[in-house]
């Protein structure tokens, strides 16, 4: 490493510029000389950032409040960060349905829109109703699309790191689908795309289950089950995006397939999809043996998938999500089997995001994005955008 000298006056700018607006975006309307106290700086320095933050259009100027009356002189002035100077985008792509989520610069939700789709629908035909709903949103909102600043994005399957869906089953015509590059096209801004499960973990993190835990596993629990987990608080991909694929389980024993667990005649369900699972799971409640069977089956092979993962990573707490997770009798299972296995078993909640999980942690994948350009100090300034 060469040696560190103070001989480059726009670093330490941008050191400065990403103290103060810290600063400013964790506090209410602080005044020059509050800034001067949490920053630590001179204020010659902090009016400097001040000046240079308004200018850039995430300072604005407020009005002082009574108390700052003194008996010379004006009164204090006062600042706040501009969090409706851009706006984010969270985006979940299901099988049935798409949700996208609208937010200011602070992660503060401004609205929300929703499309149901089909699941036998085509690539194309998904892109174009998430731009619709993505467009219903906007207009409803008020918003125009120049001022997104990112866009995050959850799709099931195997997603790598540019934004490629590499493999899904899930989804008609999504295996190999360009999906980051396709949608850059459409936002013009940065769009971050990443696995459903990875994105609904992070959710939760932020806003859900798993606040103030930083190793996590939230299990996206359904015909073919997938976890995102967090390890340290940061998201574990694997080498190839593919960590926590515990559907795939099933490939060691052909036995333990969901058509054969969740049938009720002998023979593998078809068609299998959630109708015909909800169906099973009906009958199952109204007492019928053989769809108690079926159910009894399907949460053994889950409970063992997620045991799989936790003994690997040994969490500290499991969140159960997705459609299953409101099945009767998911949780008690579970903390029993991982109690046999594990040493110290981790603590298992259902979800408190509910559908919610994934697309509040795509917005929350934008909203990280945002934060990094605006307080890494290594890059240009926020003024630069």
């Amino acid at each position: 490493m060469g040696r560190l000298t103070g001989g480059d006056p726009s670093l330490l700018r941008r050191i400065n510029s990403a103290v103060v607006l810290h600063a400013l975006r964790g506090a209410q309307t602080p005044t020059l000389t509050e800034l001067v106290h949490s920053t630590g700086l001179s204020r010659p320095t902090v009016e400097g950032v001040v000046e240079g933050l308004t200018g850039s259009g995430l300072v604005v100027e407020v009005a002082s409040d009574p108390g700052d009356a003194r008996r010379q002189g004006r009164p204090a002035r006062r600042f706040r960060f501009r969090a409706e100077a851009g706006h984010l985008l969270g985006i979940e792509i299901g099988a049935h349905r798409i949700r996208v989520v609208l937010s200011d610069l602070s992660g503060q939700v401004l609205g929300s829109h929703g499309r149901e789709v089909p699941e036998a629908a085509s690539a194309e035909d998904r892109l174009d109703r998430l731009r619709g709903a993505v467009a219903d949103l906007l207009r409803k909102a008020g918003v125009a699309r120049s001022t997104l600043w990112a866009v995050g994005v959850g799709s099931p399957g195997i997603v790598a790191a540019g934004g490629e869906v590499r493999l899904s089953t899930a989804l008609p015509g999504w295996t190999g689908l360009p999906l980051g590059e396709r949608l850059r096209r459409s936002f013009r801004c940065p769009v971050l795309v990443e696995n459903d499960a990875n994105v609904a973990a992070v959710g939760e993190h932020w806003k859900g289950a798993a606040v103030g835990t930083d190793d996590v596993v939230f299990v996206l629990a359904g015909l073919s089950p997938g976890a995102g987990s967090l390890i340290g608080g940061r998201l574990h991909r694997g080498f190839g995006g593919a960590a926590g694929e515990i559907g795939a389980l099933h490939l060691l024993g052909r036995e333990v397939t969901p058509e054969h667990l969740l049938s009720t005649t002998g023979t593998p369900l078809h068609p299998l999809d959630e109708p015909a699972v909800a169906r099973v799971f009906a009958l199952a409640k109204q007492g019928d043996v053989q769809a108690k069977d079926a159910v009894e089956r399907f949460l053994r092979r889950l409970v063992h998938d997620v045991a799989a993962l936790v003994l690997a990573i040994d969490p500290e707490l499991v969140v159960i999500g997705g459609w299953a997770a409101g099945l009767d009798g998911v949780l008690d299972p579970l903390r029993s089997e991982l109690a046999r296995y594990c040493l110290r078993p981790p603590s298992v909640v259902l979800s408190a995001l509910g559908q919610e999980a994934i697309s509040t942690g795509a917005l929350r994948l934008a909203l990280c994005h945002v934060e990094e350009r605006l307080f890494a100090v290594a890059r240009a300034s926020p003024a630069s955008r």
